[in-house]
């Protein structure tokens, strides 16, 4: 039998039959697809979803933010669902390609469909079309290719059936999933051919559990058992296989202290005794001393960023060894480790079994608890700032953690917020925690809220944004009005890039660039810009209210708890006064020769701290 179709109508009917299943539990792996017409996609793609409306499509405002939603969606569906996201060829596609970075970065999948110049080329050079003396067989959609897991042209009808069995493939993989991108020649896209009935029917992609190797595993509790001092680091992949309950089994069991990565934040509630909080340049005092001290470390699910790894300076035991638990081999051998390849669920619960009876000392239980205790007490103080307007970002942190509820949702993405989010914020339920800090993408805040809140349309999602981000790509909040998906936002205006602001300055810059103001002469040292966020907000659709102080704060949530639609609560914070860093370090090179007294130490201190970076061999 033989389906008579255009490519595009064809790749609709496919992709609305494809699931997903882990653990017996069917998921249906292309829930929708966001897009913008244009002239390469609007006759083709554009024709095949109108068509064919099982396939759920969805208007966005700006062709980044939709893969940002894309990604945000994957994330909080702990990948085994995406969406697909379909551009015309020229600028829409190439907007989509910094979406595609953060989701390749941050192993998210994602299915990009955009439109591409014409195959049978007699018409060349069509409008949006980058012409090349060398090549006639490239397009700006070649710029996809370092940002993708899997890439391919359509450029025949019948390549499709070889080809989205690959895209498929690739976006269920545990290891190898991130962004695919099938770029479309918009004639191609309207072509018909005889497809086989046989290719649309419903077809289940498994996410296996991959075991690891037994004598690796065994290796592994030999390590452990001869450590006086191990530490874990829960990393994505703790969440992404659903790993949190075996994790915190097996820290209960064994009293080793669990440190977390940004994407890991939440594989244990804040209170669980192991907890030991954040790790890394953002990480808590307890968790970067036990770090520095450990002499044996498990990464589960980690990718041991700079971040985490303090760029390399956070283990300085002499005798530190590590253990590697990860599906994906190339993340497993970072350091030196040894390699349990396979699902993080799987061989915690197997780790469990054999470490039966190993316990760390007394000593070691005691100082975790220390630590724990002496950080909870840190936490309530920077909640318990209260200084006149403006107030602190830690303290409009507090007040928002305070109160929203164990199922509540967070998602940010850069600025100084991020760090002070992965220091302060106490979770207490996996997924509760939502960063994109693989990639740090200015403006995916209210584009990812869009995403997790319609994967778990149940759960109040908050976005917290500062006004840089903000003002990058604010415009989706016109998108959650119009499809009806509520979010909470709440923006933080410092009048500047705060975070860039403070580093400029202990590189002993002045922060040059980083302030909201007018210029005067060779500077931004003006009064500050009257940007009214309240009434941007308000003409977007969204209900707005200012607050001044954490009492006006904690009223306007309770206000936007009962608002039906997208509210947007604007407060000013103190550029200033920052959450400190504690025992960690970051390497920013800084300027090896300068008139400035400031640069000069602070090139003295660079090269005092670059001292402890260490490789692991």
């Amino acid at each position: 039998m033989k389906r008579r179709l255009t490519v595009a109508q064809a790749l609709v009917a496919f992709l609305r039959n494809q699931y997903s299943i882990r653990d017996s539990k069917e998921h249906r792996l292309i829930e929708g697809c966001f897009g913008i017409f244009g002239h390469g996609n609007v006759a083709g793609i554009g024709q095949a979803l109108e068509q064919d409306p099982q396939l759920h499509y969805y208007l966005c405002r700006n062709e980044q933010a939709m893969v940002h939603t894309a990604a945000a969606f994957a994330r909080a569906s702990f990948r085994k669902r995406t969406l697909a996201c379909t551009t015309s060829i020229g600028p829409g596609a190439t907007n989509m390609v910094t979406g595609a970075a953060a989701a390749t970065i941050n192993r998210l999948p994602v299915l990009l469909l955009p439109g591409d110049i014409f195959a049978r080329r007699n018409v060349a050079p069509v409008l949006q079309q980058l012409e090349s003396p060398a090549t006639q067989d490239v397009s700006v959609n070649d710029c996809f290719k370092p940002v993708s897991r899997y890439w391919d042209r359509i450029e025949r009808a019948e390549q499709l059936l070889t080809s989205l069995p690959e895209a498929m493939r690739v976006l269920t993989s545990p290891a190898d999933t991130g962004a695919v991108t099938l770029s479309l020649p918009q004639d191609v896209q309207a072509e018909v051919f005889d497809f086989p009935e046989e290719f649309f029917r419903k077809r289940d992609w498994v996410i296996p559990r991959v075991r690891c190797d037994e004598s690796q595993l065994k290796k592994a509790v030999s390590w452990i058992h001869q450590a006086k001092k191990p530490l874990l680091i829960a990393g994505g992949g703790v969440l992404y296989s659903e790993a949190t309950e075996a994790l915190s089994k097996l820290a209960h069991a064994t009293g080793i202290p669990v440190a977390e990565t940004q994407a890991g934040k939440g594989a244990l509630a804040f209170d669980h005794p192991q907890e030991v909080g954040a790790l890394g340049v953002t990480g808590t005092p307890g968790a970067n001393i036990l770090a520095r001290e450990a002499d044996l470390v498990v990464g589960i699910g980690t990718r041991y960023s700079d971040f985490t790894s303090a760029s390399k300076t956070a283990f300085q035991n002499p005798a530190v060894r590590f253990i590697s638990i990860n599906v994906a081999e190339f993340d497993a051998y970072k350091h030196a480790a040894l390699p349990l390849i396979g699902d993080a669920r799987v061989t915690l619960e197997e780790l469990h079994i054999a470490l039966a009876g190993f316990c760390v000392e007394e000593g070691y239980r005691s100082k975790i608890a220390r630590f724990r205790a002496e950080w909870e007490k840190e936490v309530d103080r920077i909640y318990g700032l209260r200084k006149d307007p403006p107030i602190t970002q830690g303290a409009v942190i507090g007040v928002v953690n305070n109160f929203s509820e164990a199922s509540d949702v967070v998602v940010c993405a850069a600025g100084s917020l991020p760090g002070d989010l992965h220091k302060l914020w106490r979770t207490r339920r996996p997924g509760g925690y939502h960063l994109e800090y693989g990639y740090s993408c200015m403006g995916y805040e209210i584009a990812g809220g869009l995403g997790a809140k319609l994967a778990q349309p149940g759960r109040e999602v908050y976005v917290l944004v500062g006004d840089g981000s903000y003002l990058m790509m604010a415009q989706e909040i016109v998108t959650s009005i119009q499809e009806g998906v509520k979010l909470n936002i709440v923006l933080l205006d410092n009048h500047g890039f705060s975070s860039i602001g403070g580093l400029s300055r202990s590189c002993g810059n002045e922060g040059m660039g980083t302030n909201y103001r007018y210029r005067r002469g060779d500077k931004y040292d003006g009064d500050v810009l009257p940007v009214d966020f309240a009434a941007n907000a308000a003409s977007l659709g969204a209900w707005t209210v200012c607050a001044r102080t954490a009492e006006e704060l904690q009223s306007a949530l309770a206000s936007t708890r009962k608002q039906p639609r997208t509210s947007v609560i604007v407060v000013e914070t103190s550029y200033d006064d920052r959450v400190p860093g504690y025992e960690s370090w970051w390497d920013v090179p800084v300027a090896e020769v300068s008139e400035r007294e400031a640069v000069q130490a602070a090139r003295r201190r660079y090269e005092e701290e670059r001292k402890k970076e260490r490789y692991f061999f």
